[in-house]
């Protein structure tokens, strides 16, 4: 039919043009990835990123020096001396040239053997780094960020970092393995590197968390408060790590997006292990394992109690949505 011809010419047009704007969306996209992957590539190289060992972080006490306990004395005393590779590593870190370019940058998070190993930011609000790079450029990527709120220093009882769940993996991509017992065997440790130290933590939640759920309560500063957060963390893990932390140790918890809608968030979570320093190991308790409950870990730490009510963080339906 005569009118069929421009019909059809019409409908190519048409087709041609989404097909180019969807052809456009998906370079923009690999692009916009690339530019970011780049920044984060420089970070690596500015801070002077080590190369770090591939196995276990807490080997048995090694280094054993047997030396007499006084001169007349038969039986020698033993002492160890404890070595975690990552941290003595990670310890040499200097963040001075990244915060030459943005003086946001709080340190550096790792975990071992996975691709989260990021610049620590924190703003004056939980949205600027949603959509920048540490360098400040705005990109989908956005950037690994503390809570606003949260103590710089990671000193709160709990603390919350942000990232995005990005499709290639990238970011926190990778938090959702978590869901399975054997990738935490794997990777039990996550490092905090600041001007303050390296801090080690280990993984013991792991799950889908509510927006308005206790996850994202912040300055609790009653000791039953603390409990009933640290009872409801363990209690909604999906993976079982037989670690729970006290009223007084710091918690970490790592909040991305769930791939399913912006209602939920997944969540890690894991407790600071004490700083323990090179002496005489022979007294200090066990070596800490994933096994090891936070009761059990040598050294407990104190609490630097905070001064602010608990509160409950607003921000967490701006975190963590999927790219």
């Amino acid at each position: 039919m005569k009118g069929q011809g421009p019909l059809r010419r019409g409908l190519l047009v048409i087709l041609s043009i989404i097909f180019i704007g969807s052809l456009a969306g998906v370079l923009y996209h690999v692009l916009d990835r690339q530019r970011g992957a780049k920044d984060y590539a420089e970070a690596a190289a500015l801070v002077k990123l080590p190369t770090l060992p591939k196995h276990s972080p807490f080997p048995t006490p090694s280094n054993v020096a047997v030396l007499p306990e006084d001169e007349n004395s038969e039986i020698p005393a033993v002492s160890y001396t404890w070595q975690d590779p990552y941290a003595d590593a990670l310890g040499e870190m200097d963040f001075s040239a990244l915060r030459e370019v943005n003086p946001d940058v709080l340190g550096w998070i790792m975990i071992p053997d996975t691709v989260i190993s990021y610049p620590l930011l924190q703003g004056e609000d939980n949205e600027y780094y949603l959509k920048h790079t540490w360098k400040g450029d705005r990109n989908a990527m956005g950037s690994i960020f503390v809570e606003s709120r949260c103590n710089g220093e990671f000193l709160d009882f709990n603390t919350i970092v942000y990232g995005h769940r990005m499709r290639g993996g990238s970011m926190f991509g990778t938090l959702k393995y978590f869901s399975k017992a054997s990738y935490w065997e794997a990777h039990p440790y996550i490092y905090i590197v600041t001007d303050s130290g390296e801090f080690t933590y280990a993984v013991f939640s792991a799950y889908e968390a509510e927006l308005e759920s206790d996850t994202y309560r912040i300055n609790i500063v009653e000791e039953a408060g603390r409990q009933a957060f640290v009872d409801y963390c363990v209690e909604c893990s999906v993976i079982e790590t037989g670690i729970v932390p006290t009223v007084n140790d710091h918690i970490l918890t790592l909040s991305t997006c769930t791939g399913n809608g912006h209602a939920t968030r997944w969540v890690v979570q894991a407790v600071r292990l004490p700083q323990i320093p090179e002496t005489d190991m022979a007294d200090e308790g066990t070596v800490p394992t994933p096994e090891t409950t936070a009761e059990e870990l040598p050294g407990a730490i104190e609490q630097i109690p905070e001064s602010e009510e608990t509160s409950t963080v607003d921000e967490a339906d701006l975190i963590g949505l999927e790219e």
